[in-house]
């Protein structure tokens, strides 16, 4: 099929990317000229595990392009995939501006003949968006078109395989032509048997939504216990395992720690607050999961300060991890946004490693690089050289088995604030540890006569 994405953000390059390679002919659009002349050169503005030769393959074999010429793009295609950004306003909706300009640029360069177009809002809308499209293009056209809703459901850091391998496929038509062709089009995907599930265009809406805010609500819960679990001794990770194994509940999105971040969770809520209050649903439960996300992302901090005090002038912290998750850059809304900012504003001083976000962090921490309070290190053992305690912030894999005996000798005491819950406590101590992580008994190092008091 002739396909147009309009937009080369994260959702818009990986579907541009995906659909380039089952065969499609692609064109990717965007008004920003720059990102597209390093895109035509290979070079992928995010990073994305399989996204960069996924794109350096399609452009050498002719099925992807990328072009400022948005009019000529949605005027060539036969589906059009609408994936700008929807950034919350200040009352936490969703701003659609940027979705209905696309939507009168297609209405403006609907040509007089020729297949008729399926319209795709992939990006994250909230219910009754469609119809918005669907009166942004009329209002220049009277050719038969057809709006979808198609929202993604692609995990940053797992974008590439969620795509090509997809759990299911969401998909809302009000025509049986629409429904034919993307069946068609997402065929390849869905070989080993999971399910195009096609819907009325308002329950896919609300579908993404639900969703997001289902995933985040579970975050959310578990750091509620994780809070209960310090306050009577109890250890979360048990349990999560004890909560977990009940087939009805699931393993997944029970990990305590500091809270969510990132693109999606954090505006999605927001945004599906907005729609409830306004149609008079009650929304408590989302303001509850927003409140206590918040309070988590400060979490660490106040036990750096119930350590050290408030005043943490003279101090130096080590901070393993920037980005709101591993296997990406993407800092928007990540914990390590309050806790770095945090710790300079009282004072300390930080030096940080992460394995990919040094160039967003750049950007969010341009002030702090400039006074000097905060700097960036090349390895994560070299931001901890002397540092008073270690934390961390972000479970990247290369911080999951390190070297504890070097992390030991560079602190200047053995002290780390985990707050992704890395490692296991016991043997924390035994390596020598303070040790303090989130809904587990903080611990100390095993001295001979805690040794011999434990009979070891």
């Amino acid at each position: 099929m002739q396909i147009a994405v309009v937009g080369t953000g994260y959702v818009g390059l990986v579907v541009g990317a995906c659909l380039a390679e089952s065969g499609n002919d692609v064109t990717c659009c965007d008004i920003d000229a720059a990102k597209i002349a390093r895109l035509n050169a290979g070079e992928i503005p995010i990073y994305e595990p399989g996204l960069e030769p996924l794109v350096e393959r399609n452009l050498e074999q002719g099925r992807l392009h990328f072009t400022t010429e948005v009019d000529r793009g949605v005027a060539e295609a036969e589906v059009i995939f609408i994936a700008v950004g929807t950034p919350p306003g200040e009352d936490g909706s969703a701003d659609l501006k940027h979705v209905l300009a696309v939507a009168g640029t297609i209405g403006r360069n609907m040509p007089a003949t020729g297949p008729e177009k399926i319209v795709i809002t992939k990006s994250t809308v909230p219910v009754g968006t469609a119809g918005k499209v669907r009166e942004a293009i009329l209002k220049h056209t009277n050719r038969t078109f057809h709006v979808c809703s198609n929202p993604e459901f692609l995990k940053e850091g797992a974008a590439v395989q969620d795509f090509m391998k997809p759990d299911r496929v969401v998909v809302g038509v009000d025509s049986e032509h629409a429904r034919q062709r993307l069946g068609e089009l997402y065929a390849p995907f869905v070989r080993t048997g999971n399910p195009v599930l096609f819907m009325d265009i308002a329950s896919a809406e609300i579908t993404k939504y639900a969703a997001n805010a289902m995933l985040a609500t579970r975050i959310s819960f578990m750091n509620m216990v994780a809070g209960l679990c310090e306050a009577v001794g109890a250890d979360v990770a048990r349990v999560r395992q004890g909560i977990g194994t009940d087939d009805r509940i699931g393993q997944s999105f029970l990990f305590a720690g500091i809270g969510y971040g990132g693109s999606c969770f954090p505006k999605d809520v927001k945004a599906l607050v907005h729609t409830l209050q306004a149609v008079g649903v009650d929304a408590s439960i989302l303001d509850g999961v927003e409140q206590v996300n918040e309070a988590q992302k400060k979490l660490l901090l106040e036990r750096v300060t119930e350590r050290f005090g408030e005043d943490l002038s003279d101090l130096t912290f080590g901070v393993w991890g920037l980005s709101f998750k591993p296997e990406t850059d993407d800092m928007r809304e990540a914990p390590a946004l309050t806790v770095v900012r945090g710790l300079i504003e009282r004072g300390a001083r930080v030096r940080a490693h992460d394995p990919q976000a040094r160039h967003e962090a750049e950007h969010y921490f341009a002030d702090l690089l400039e006074d000097g309070s905060l700097q960036l290190c090349d390895g994560n053992y070299d931001c901890i050289e002397g540092a008073d305690a270690l934390l961390v912030l972000t479970e990247w894999q290369p911080y999951r088995h390190p070297d504890f005996e070097r992390i030991k000798n560079r602190l200047s005491q053995p002290l780390i604030f985990d707050g992704r819950n890395l490692w296991d406590p016991e043997k924390m101590r035994g390596y020598g540890f303070h040790y303090v992580s989130i809904g587990r008994p903080a611990v100390a190092p095993l001295t001979v006569a805690t040794a011999a008091a434990a009979g070891e």
